[in-house]
């Protein structure tokens, strides 16, 4: 199972980019996880938003590999708890599947890649900053595969 973390921004600070590593390491190699930036749309004077959003998700949607599910994190979306993420794993892991996780810009997903998304995920009702999403999503993504190898790193 491969995940690929399609992100708006790019040029993250180090304390990103060291959180985000230390829990990519912690994963093995059977449990890929790659993340793929992409540039913020133009927002200006000159630009609206809606044309920035819309490029953005175009920028996502041609950077979803063929066949891949797709997961957009989307504050509308159903929140899951550790354990639902962990069983959700385990489904998927079944399915020899490959998934796309979605992380919009500062305004949100495009509504083409809503649309495009298999399921909706909240991690919180919380309005977080995209680089800290970042970190939360792989941590959550190696606690849950910590549950389902009885890794010691989960402590419920």
């Amino acid at each position: 199972m491969r995940f690929k973390i399609i992100a708006v921004g790019t040029r993250m600070p180090a304390w990103v980019e060291e959180g985000y590593k230390d829990y990519a390491k912690r994963l093995p190699r059977d449990f890929a996880v790659e993340v793929v930036e992409l540039p913020l749309g133009p927002r200006g004077k000159s630009s609206s938003i809606e044309k920035a959003m819309a490029k953005e998700g175009q920028q996502m949607l041609a950077a979803i590999p063929k066949g891949d599910k797709v997961i957009a994190l989307d504050v509308l979306g159903k929140p899951w708890s550790t354990e639902k993420l962990a069983s959700n794993l385990a489904s998927w892991s079944m399915e020899n599947s490959n998934y796309s996780v979605l992380i919009g810009g500062p305004d949100g997903l495009a509504a083409d890649c809503l649309a495009r998304a298999d399921a909706k995920w909240s991690l919180s009702a919380l309005t977080l900053p995209h680089p800290l999403v970042r970190i939360v999503l792989i941590e959550q993504l190696y606690r849950a595969w910590s549950i389902l190898n009885n890794h010691p790193y989960h402590k419920a």
